[in-house]
């Protein structure tokens, strides 16, 4: 499988991804973009940037860069970044399916992107991707899956993926909603031909929102990839954001250690021996730079006791990201 190439116990750099949602269009629901980013969010602006991202995680010695179809033009940028970069032969890249990008590069589009798990949608964005990824690709996801999904029972869509998976690509699912857990086990009951379709899972886990940990821990522990995305709640747990007090625990364990909120909230997630690798979806190289800061930061275990009381209920914590302002 190509996921095996991520050697993640080389050093605790590798257990760190670069995540292309924050850059790969104008637009996105981290909060505070408008400090993050400049006036000026064409396409070359955007690409400029996402390229510098690239460059500094690559240099860091991050191996794992993930994109998808609905993050504008991020397979575009990585494509141009790997022609670029031919000592990058070493990364392993992921992408997604099953969202499409609608917003025509504006930030006030009054939608963003359209999910459809579909057999033609995946035909579609399959031919798309390869277009410009080609043989780069390692890891192909279906992109958020919920537990109404029809990615999960849709047999002519299974088969489609495992015809994927027989020519070297890992097959994977990103789960969102209150019910990741159960979506995730459903998914890890999938085979084809008697073997299991999935062998990574994404999912969201952070100190807001931990309710997929056992269900990913037992992933873990059938042999599929963890991957976490949104360890830091879209920018919630950064430190300038990080003000109310349903994050006091987390700025405490921050000037406790000397670090960041950031690295605190990420090396949390680090700490679950189940976690693969965790994305950084930085928008900046400052905020790579302090996120990287957490792979050499090593929480207590009453610090990570104290961080659980941090836990919203998950329908709240959905709730809450489901208002979250496109910016």
């Amino acid at each position: 499988m190509p996921l095996q190439r991520l050697n993640t116990s080389a050093s605790p750099i590798a257990r760190f991804g670069l995540g292309l949602a924050a850059v790969g269009r104008p637009g996105y629901i981290n909060v505070g973009r408008k400090a993050d980013l400049p006036a000026d969010r064409s396409v070359d602006t955007m690409r400029a940037r996402a390229h510098q991202l690239l460059d500094t995680a690559y240099d860091r010695g991050v191996r794992y860069i993930d994109a998808a179809r609905s993050y504008g033009r991020a397979e575009e940028f990585l494509a141009t970044w790997l022609r670029t970069r031919p000592d990058a032969r070493d990364v392993v890249i992921g992408s997604k399916w099953g969202y499409t990008y609608t917003a025509d590069w504006r930030t006030d589009a009054e939608v963003h992107e359209v999910k459809e798990h579909s057999t033609s949608a995946y035909d579609r964005q399959l031919a798309e991707t390869r277009v410009l990824l080609g043989s780069r690709l390692d890891l192909y996801q279906i992109h958020s899956v919920t537990q109404d999904s029809p990615a999960l029972t849709d047999r002519a869509l299974h088969d489609r993926l495992a015809t994927l998976a027989a020519e070297g690509v890992t097959i994977g699912l990103s789960t969102s909603g209150p019910g990741q857990a159960e979506t995730i086990r459903a998914a890890l009951a999938v085979t084809v031909a008697g073997e299991p379709l999935f062998g990574s899972v994404q999912a969201t886990y952070n100190v807001l929102e931990p309710s997929a940990g056992e269900a990913l821990a037992e992933a873990h522990a059938a042999g599929r990839t963890v991957i976490v995305k949104e360890a830091m709640a879209n920018g919630r747990l950064a430190d300038r954001h990080a003000i109310g007090p349903d994050t006091a625990v987390l700025r405490e364990i921050a000037q406790e250690t000397g670090a960041s909120c950031d690295a605190v909230a990420l090396a949390m997630v680090t700490s679950r021996p189940w976690v693969n690798v965790v994305l950084s979806g930085a928008a900046t190289v400052e905020q790579l730079t302090s996120n990287l800061t957490a792979a050499d930061l090593r929480l207590r275990a009453d610090q990570l006791e104290r961080l659980a009381a941090l836990t919203q209920p998950a329908d709240g914590y959905w709730a809450h990201r489901s208002r979250s302002v496109w910016a």
